[in-house]
This record gives structure tokens, sequence and C-alpha cells, in this order.
């Protein structure tokens, strides 16, 4: 007997805005008008470690692997796009709750 896999969601793309060297890490709020989600992390801007840091943030505040974020643009820039691989049904909504 062939079991069939349900089809896996489509990657959804999340623009987010890094705030480096942040007193704590937090993942919330919104920054300006498409609605980036701020992410604040403790680590500097050198050598990827505020990209790197912000990946695991959005990651475990979405409650997804971290395998499953990657950086789809931005990589010099505060502004980046990440990609989530295999998003949870109520993304949307975890997003909506992080915004604020």
């Amino acid at each position: 007997m062939i079991s069939a896999v349900p089809p896996a969601a489509p990657p959804v793309k999340i623009p987010i805005r890094v705030k480096p060297g942040s007193a704590r890490a937090r993942v919330g709020g919104s920054y300006g008008d498409k609605g980036a989600l701020v992410v604040a992390v403790t680590e500097r801007a050198v050598d990827g470690r505020a990209t790197a840091a912000a990946l695991r943030a959005v990651a475990a505040a979405l409650g997804v692997r971290r395998s499953a974020v990657s950086l789809h643009s931005g990589a010099t820039s505060r502004d980046k796009v990440l990609l989530v691989e295999d998003p949870p049904a109520d993304l949307v909504t975890r997003l909506d709750m992080l915004r604020g």
C-alpha cells in the first residue's frame, strides 16, 4: 500500500529589521510601512554575528527549527528578508502576535 505524503507548505518570506548591540535580545514590534518584524540582538554587526543571532531568535519566537529559517536577502543590511521553510499552519497568527 502506498501512503500519500501531504505536500509541504510553500516557503514564506518574512521582512525583519535587526537592531544589533541591544541590551537584551527580543523579537517583537513592527518597523516601517511594510511592517517588518523587529529583532533586537545583543551581538554586534561584525562578521555576520548579528544576522546569525537574528535567525536563531526568529526561529525560537516562531517555534520552528533553526534549520527552517534562512536568510533570503540583506546580508549586510539591518533590513533583511528571511525565508521560513515548511511553515506552521498558524504562522500568520504568530507573526501578528509578535508584531503587536
